[in-house]
């Protein structure tokens, strides 16, 4: 009797064992999945992930008790319908220090010795910006070679999240008034363009260069943000002789009307 206890026993450890290691993976995946998507509901995480609404609650009460995950009201563009909105689920900064690569300290303790080495102030800044850029300059190389034969700015911002994702960026592209959104959900080097700044200015650089236009950083996870957003503004249309024309006539006609000399 006391034979088959034990081995009930041992039956039963192990299918609580599974058990845990079957949440434990769920919560892993819901957690990459908030990482990789930004915010978003636990209708989008059952719907990405194949589970129910239900096995994703239990999941994210987890994560949450764990200070890994924290809701919010969902932001509503435009005009809001009726009823409340929608609750996301966003990483904290605990949940996003669980993927970040290792050696943060180290790397910001160089950097802190760089900067006073050549005298801290502004020349310590300076000294951080030359090595941001060196350094991203290595990426931009590799970023141009997939960007060649696009056409067109949206094209481009494709290509660049594509190559961006594949450095741990898990980037994406959204459509907006005027142009395009590229989005950042992850920041393997958040921790460290929170102390230094230049790195996240550095980066707006490059993509200005590699896109062929100005573009506008509109928010930073190392800033607090849930994704590093860049506004990618679209191309305006070429001018024709065509469109100079008309532009001349409007313009002739517009002057003529008000009486003054266009000179």
């Amino acid at each position: 009797m006391r034979e088959m206890l034990e081995t009930g026993g041992e039956a039963v450890d192990a299918t609580a064992s599974a058990t845990h290691a079957h949440a434990s993976s769920s919560r892993d995946r819901i957690a990459r999945s908030i990482l990789d998507h930004g915010p978003s509901s636990a209708a989008d995480l059952a719907e990405r992930l194949g589970i129910t609404q239900a096995a994703v609650r239990r999941q994210l009460d987890a994560l949450t008790g764990a200070g890994l995950v924290t809701s919010r009201e969902q932001k509503v563009y435009g005009h809001r319908g009726r009823g409340r909105p929608a609750r996301v689920f966003v990483l904290t900064d605990s949940g996003r220090s669980t993927f970040y690569q290792a050696y943060d300290q180290l790397a910001a303790d160089a950097l802190s010795f760089l900067a006073e080495s050549v005298g801290g102030g502004e020349k310590g800044k300076e000294a951080l910006a030359a090595f941001a850029r060196a350094r991203l300059a290595r990426d931009a190389e590799r970023y141009a070679g997939s960007m060649d034969e696009c056409p067109d700015t949206p094209t481009k911002a494709q290509a660049l999240a594509g190559a961006l994702s594949e450095d741990g960026y898990a980037a994406t592209v959204r459509s907006a008034p005027l142009g395009e959104q590229l989005c950042q959900h992850h920041c393997p080097v958040a921790h460290i363009a929170e102390q230094f700044p230049q790195f996240c200015e550095a980066e707006t650089e490059v993509f200005s260069q590699l896109l062929g236009t100005h573009v506008q950083r509109l928010a930073t996870i190392a800033h607090g943000d849930g994704v590093c957003t860049t506004f990618v503004p679209r191309a305006a249309p070429p001018v024709t002789e065509t469109t100079t024309r008309s532009t001349d006539s409007r313009t002739t006609h517009d002057v003529a009307a008000s009486g003054r000399n266009p000179a």
